[in-house]
Order: structure tokens, then C-alpha cells, then sequence
């Protein structure tokens, strides 16, 4: 997984925290409209993560700590 320039990439984010298992269903679930980031609906999977960036699907907050 590339952590390039302390971020990384929304759907690389669901995939390491085991949200998804693969990229594909995390593309799917970002474009479905599941996945808000810092309460902002996101639908761009490359959408870059910093630290302390808080992460939410299907009611679970996951926060961004790379690390």
C-alpha cells in the first residue's frame, strides 16, 4: 500500500482497514454514495486522506492515522 506524502487514497483506506476486500468494491461503495468523509459525502474513490480526516460507512467512524 503506498502512503505517499503522509496521505493516502480513499479507497486504499477501505482496503486497509478491512472495510473492503477488494479495490473494486470499494470503487462500488464510494460511487454508491456510502462513504462520507469528515461528514461530506464522497464519491471520489482517489479522494487523498490525511491524518485526523474521519471516515464513515454504514454508521462506523474509522479515523485516518497513518502511522
Amino acid at each position: 500500500m503506498k502512503i505517499r506524502d503522509g496521505t493516502i487514497k480513499l479507497n486504499q483506506f477501505l482496503k486497509l482497514m478491512g472495510i473492503v476486500p477488494t479495490g473494486g468494491q470499494a470503487k462500488l461503495m464510494i460511487q454508491g454514495g456510502e462513504v462520507q468523509v469528515n461528514g461530506m459525502l464522497e464519491t471520489r474513490r482517489g479522494r487523498r486522506l490525511l491524518p485526523g480526516d474521519k471516515v464513515t460507512v454504514e454508521g462506523k467512524t474509522f479515523e485516518v492515522d497513518l502511522d
